[in-house]
C-alpha cells in the first residue's frame, strides 16, 4: 500500500489519507481539498499543466520541500510556508522543484461565496498568481490549522460538516486577507457589496433592476453600470452564476429532486434550469449528483 519510495516517517501521517496516494478528486464540486505529499521520483512527483486555469480558485501552501510554477517563460519558486492564490482561468504549470527532494502541500480549490470576492485581491502578484510570505509564525500556523480543517471537514460525509468546512475556508480566507495591508483599504464599492448579499440571501425572488436599485440608493442605470464596473459582469449574469452554485451545493449535500432544486434557486421550469446547470458543469445535474457519489463512497 505504502509507496517505497515515500517512507511512512518521511510524510504527516495524519493527512496521509487526504492525499492523491489515498484518494482520487474531481473539481466538479464547490469545494476539494487535500494534502500533496511529493518526493522525488514518487508517483505523485509530475508537473501540473492547465493551460486554460480552473474555474475556481486554488489555495496552495508549502509545507516543506520547495515548488516551482512556470509562467510565460519565468519561474517562481514556493518554498515553506509560502502562500499562493491562483485565480479562475490563470494557467496552472507546476510541481517539484528540481533541487529539492521533497514538496509538500496544502491545496484547496473553491468557488467563493459572493462577499469573499473582496478578500482574493491581495497586494502581491507573480502573473496574476496571489502571493503571501510572512515571517508571523502565529499567522502561519492559524492559517496551517484552518487549512487543515477545511480538508478534514470536507472529507466528512456529514452533511453539517461540508458546512462548516466553507465557514473554516472562510476563516483561512480572513487571516491570508489581514495580512494585505492596501488591499484591506479597497473594496468593492459597499452599495454594491450590499446588492450582492441581498441578492445571495433571496436567490429565488422575482425581483427588477428598478427594485435593486432603491435598495442601493441609485438609478437602475447607475446600478447597472456600477455593478459591471465593480463586479465584471451584468447583475442577471452573477445572480445566475450564484444560483447555479448554489444549485451543486444542494445536489452534493440533499436529497432534493432536480425540479425542487430548480424551484429553490429560482427557476420555474427544470428543464431550462438543467441546460443552464450543463453550460456552467458540463454535465446535467443528474450525472452531476451520481459522479459525486461516486466520488465520496469510495
Amino acid at each position: 500500500m505504502w509507496p517505497q519510495t515515500l517512507p511512512m516517517n518521511d510524510v504527516d501521517d495524519e493527512l496521509l489519507i487526504y492525499s492523491p496516494l489515498m484518494r482520487s478528486f474531481t473539481f466538479n464540486a464547490y469545494l476539494v481539498a487535500g494534502y500533496t505529499p511529493i518526493v522525488k521520483g514518487n508517483k505523485l512527483d509530475f508537473f501540473i499543466n492547465r493551460q486554460q486555469g480552473m474555474k475556481g480558485y486554488i489555495l496552495n501552501i508549502t509545507l516543506r520541500g520547495a515548488g516551482v510554477i512556470h509562467r510565460n517563460n519565468e519561474t517562481f519558486i514556493c518554498r515553506e510556508n509560502d502562500i499562493l492564490l491562483f485565480p479562475p482561468g490563470c494557467p496552472h504549470h507546476y510541481g517539484r522543484e528540481a533541487q529539492s527532494t521533497y514538496w509538500d502541500h496544502l491545496w484547496i480549490y473553491f468557488i467563493p461565496r459572493p462577499y469573499w470576492i473582496d478578500w482574493l485581491k491581495w497586494d502581491r502578484n507573480w502573473h496574476q498568481i496571489g502571493l503571501t510570505q510572512s515571517a508571523d509564525s502565529v499567522f502561519v500556523e492559524q492559517l496551517k490549522t484552518a487549512v487543515k480543517e477545511v480538508i478534514r471537514l470536507n472529507s466528512s460525509p456529514d452533511r453539517v460538516d461540508k458546512i462548516l468546512a466553507m465557514n473554516s475556508l472562510e476563516k483561512a480566507l480572513l487571516y491570508c486577507f489581514k495580512q494585505q495591508p492596501a488591499s484591506n483599504r479597497a473594496s468593492v464599492d459597499p452599495r454594491i457589496n450590499a446588492i450582492c448579499q441581498y441578492l445571495d440571501e433571496n436567490l429565488a425572488a422575482k425581483l427588477t433592476i428598478s427594485e435593486l436599485a432603491a435598495k442601493a440608493y441609485l438609478s437602475s442605470s447607475r446600478l447597472a453600470h456600477l455593478f459591471r464596473q465593480e463586479i465584471g459582469m451584468t447583475i442577471w449574469g452573477w445572480r445566475e452564476k450564484q444560483r447555479m452554485s448554489r444549485a451543486a451545493m444542494l445536489l452534493q449535500h440533499t436529497q432534493l429532486t432536480i425540479s425542487q432544486i430548480a424551484q429553490v434557486v429560482g427557476y420555474d421550469d427544470a428543464l431550462y434550469f438543467s441546460r443552464l446547470f450543463h453550460q456552467q458543469y458540463h454535465v446535467g445535474p443528474r450525472e452531476y449528483r451520481k459522479r459525486y457519489e461516486q466520488l465520496h463512497s469510495l
